[in-house]
């Protein structure tokens, strides 16, 4: 495994830059950490975004088909006038009474199954990860984490030793235990919830047997960096009470499914038909301001609160809460789950009839506006569908259409555009990778 899992970047040398932004890229060298990365052969320059579209100096307009953080579309009007009147007013911390909220977290709460009843505010999507692993140990005794085999859950320490995504160099901790995907493994949708159940009871008992125990089973509800595997609905619910019967706790990482994304369900994991015991929020909550949270059954935050106080000076800041109670009331406004369904259809619909026409897609998998495009031609190894996969999203660049790859060796497409796409918006990227498969697929 590469100690490098961003295919998709900048490398100098590898493509000609025009002289405004290598002077920049310069400038960032010269003062930023090298762990940075930029995206693309070819960098992008971006000065202003507006709903499904960024802007570069020249006013090129380039159509976002892979930012869910902006979920409701780049500098949401609505999101932003929320913003700015609480900021105008006070922004101050969850030490001091403040009704609104109160107001949001009744809510947010209510979107829930009724047994996760209580929240706790944090400020980023990996914050909530790390607070989530720290109630699962406190309150099963025990240290082990059950992860997937190309899971991302953050960037802070505990979250990144739960992390496979983020490469050999960034070492795990003893205590975690990955488990494949039926997918990745060549195993058959048929047997895929008899594989997960049984790749989590090995995992259960090899932790017993070195004495580290179970605390917790953290998912991302669609395996986003394990090539999105998203059914069939309820392969997890073996593997689910495989954990509870030991004592472990059940965390739903919706940072990226969550508020909507799946279309027909408002949380990932509610496709699986499991109710977890704590969920993890972040990005989308508040269209891009940095607002995420926790949200678990009363029984373990009360166990975690009577032994541990936690809160901090940003998370839950009433601008904070003002993005996301925008968030929630344009969502359940605007219809924007039923929305995101039918989006998600035509895209599918497009990509499948697309599919019969090239043979560089492999499969199409999705929920909602969560796409996963398989890459690559029969007779190509790994490295070769890797290469078309980047080929394609780089010609998709060039063609002012932005998108990723995902999977353990990155021949997934990773489509997921803010909720808002119209149909136009899905025509349009559907027109561009049809073009971009038969450039890749061209001889050279």
């Amino acid at each position: 495994m590469s100690t490098d899992l961003m295919p998709n970047r900048f490398t100098p040398g590898e493509a000609t830059i025009p002289m405004r932004e290598s002077e920049l890229i310069a400038r960032r060298d010269n003062v930023l950490g090298n762990s940075y990365r930029l995206q693309y052969r070819r960098p992008v320059h971006f000065i202003r975004g507006e709903g499904m579209w960024l802007y570069d100096p020249d006013g090129r307009r380039y159509l976002d088909f892979y930012n869910n953080v902006p979920s409701l579309g780049h500098c949401n009007p609505e999101v932003n006038a929320a913003m700015t009147e609480q900021a105008s007013r006070i922004s101050a911390n969850t030490r001091y009474l403040e009704p609104r909220l109160v107001d949001y977290a009744e809510r947010l709460v209510g979107t829930f199954p009724q047994e996760l009843n209580r929240v706790v505010f944090t400020c980023t999507g990996s914050e909530s990860n790390d607070l989530a692993l720290r109630i699962a140990r406190l309150v099963s005794g025990c240290e082990g984490v059950i992860v997937t085999s190309h899971a991302y859950h953050g960037t802070s320490a505990a979250t990144a030793m739960v992390s496979p995504n983020l490469g050999d160099a960034v070492k795990l901790s003893p205590a975690v235990r990955m488990v494949s995907l039926h997918g990745p493994a060549g195993v058959s949708e048929m047997q895929a919830a008899a594989f997960f159940e049984e790749q989590v009871r090995s995992a259960i008992a090899d932790l017993n047997r070195r004495g580290t125990g179970v605390a917790a089973l953290l998912f991302d509800s669609i395996f986003s960096s394990d090539g999105v595997w998203v059914d069939p609905p309820g392969f997890i619910a073996g593997g689910v009470n495989a954990v509870r019967e030991v004592g472990g706790l059940v965390i739903a990482d919706e940072v990226q499914p969550g508020f909507g994304r799946t279309g027909k369900n408002m949380w990932g994991f509610e496709r699986h038909e499991v109710v977890p015991d704590l969920v993890t929020l972040g990005k989308p909550m508040g269209n891009g301001f940095p607002i995420g949270a926790v949200v678990g059954r009363k029984t373990a935050m009360d166990r975690f609160g009577a032994a541990a106080r936690y809160s901090n000076t940003f998370g839950g800041n009433t601008v904070g809460i003002a993005a996301a109670d925008a968030v929630l009331t344009i969502l359940h406004r605007d219809r924007i789950l039923e929305h995101a369904h039918v989006m998600g259809e035509r895209l599918r619909v497009g990509l499948q009839q697309l599919a019969t026409r090239h043979p560089g897609v492999r499969d199409v998998r999705n929920a909602g506006l969560f796409f996963g495009i398989d890459i690559g031609l029969d007779g190509m190894g790994a490295a070769g569908r890797r290469a078309m996969a980047l080929e394609i999203v780089n010609l998709l660049r060039d063609d002012g259409v932005l998108i990723s790859t995902t999977g353990a060796n990155e021949d997934t497409l990773k489509v997921r555009p803010p909720l808002v796409c119209q149909a136009e918006h899905v025509d349009r990227f559907l027109e561009a990778i049809e073009h971009a498969l038969r450039k890749a697929a061209a001889p050279v």
